[in-house]
């Protein structure tokens, strides 16, 4: 059944002086060098990084307990900007119990897509699918900019693609990875999609379990409720070793067009967004967005225009 949808509250803009926190909610970490300069990053912006031991804590391959990872999310007791360090698994475990977000920017993408689409599910705005810490380090110039610009002034530049189905689309934005979220369908933590602009992108996975998910949105009625489509990087997935047989497959493309182009709605693709190099485009949870795909762009919604 498709949920009820609910009202997306956005927090405020952070300023330099503004602290935040470092959150673990997935897999232990690996490298302290990569965390240690992506918090370098952040205090460049002015802001100041609380103390934090989640380098030193592991429960199995994750980053702690289920307890110690859910109380590191507590934004009730946490300043206005929680990054995750880390992707991997393990957050949706935190969902099994009833979860009361609270205002405030939550940014991470990959496993974190669960705990951003839970977010916007209960109308919390602030998520931001983007870099995480360990990662923003490695970003280029503009992905790092563009994440400033989206926690400061709640603004960005558009991203460019290419068009597969023409044609333009309005409303609310989400971005998620395409296997975490296809876990999430049938559950309360994925908000209704009815109108709205989804982005996906993907690593590692081959060409038919892409097909599976996608058909499986599909059987949901979930892809033709949408009012637009942009597509990511899907780094890795066109690789002929993930083929059981790779004589007898169908390439990436050719399986996102014949899942997509029949939907009757704007298709992008090529979005700078997701795994792998390039850049990692930070895009904001359930904002206004505008989908041209005659002009191949993704636009936010300034605030001024409300």
């Amino acid at each position: 059944m498709p949920h009820a949808k609910v009202p997306v509250v956005q927090p405020p803009s952070l300023n330099r002086g503004d602290a935040f926190a470092i959150t673990a909610p997935s897999s232990a970490l690996r490298n302290d060098d990569s965390l240690h300069r992506g918090i370098a990053v952040f205090e460049s912006w002015g802001l100041e990084v609380q103390p934090h031991q989640l380098d030193a804590r592991h429960w199995g391959y994750l980053a702690g307990t289920d307890q110690q990872r859910r109380a590191d999310l507590d934004q009730r007791q946490s300043p206005p900007l929680l990054a995750c360090a880390r992707g991997g698994w393990g957050a949706a475990r935190l969902l099994e119990h009833p979860w009361p977000w609270s205002p405030g920017w939550l940014l991470g993408f990959s496993d974190i897509t669960s705990l951003l689409c839970s977010r916007l599910a209960q109308g919390v705005g602030g998520g931001v699918h983007g870099p995480l810490v360990t990662t923003l380090a490695d970003e280029p110039d503009w992905s790092q900019q563009r994440l400033q610009e989206l926690l400061f002034d709640r603004t960005a530049p558009d991203l460019h693609g290419e068009t597969w189905v023409g044609g333009k689309a309005q409303g609310p934005l989400i971005t998620v990875n395409l296997t975490v979220a296809s876990h999430l369908l049938g559950s309360s933590h994925l908000p209704d999609l009815r109108g709205m602009i989804l982005v996906i992108e993907d690593v590692g996975e081959a060409p038919y379990r892409l097909d599976r998910m996608l058909t499986h949105w599909r059987l949901t009625g979930t892809l033709q409720g949408l009012a637009g489509i942009g597509l990511g990087r899907f780094s890795g997935c066109d690789d002929a070793n993930l083929s059981a047989n790779a004589e007898q497959t169908f390439s990436l493309e050719q399986v996102l067009k014949e899942r997509t182009l029949d939907l009757g709605i704007p298709v992008i693709s090529g979005l700078p967004v997701g795994h792998g190099q390039g850049g990692n485009a930070a895009l904001p949870m359930g904002v206004p967005a505008r989908l041209d795909a005659d002009r191949g762009t993704l636009s936010l919604e300034r605030p001024n225009q409300r």
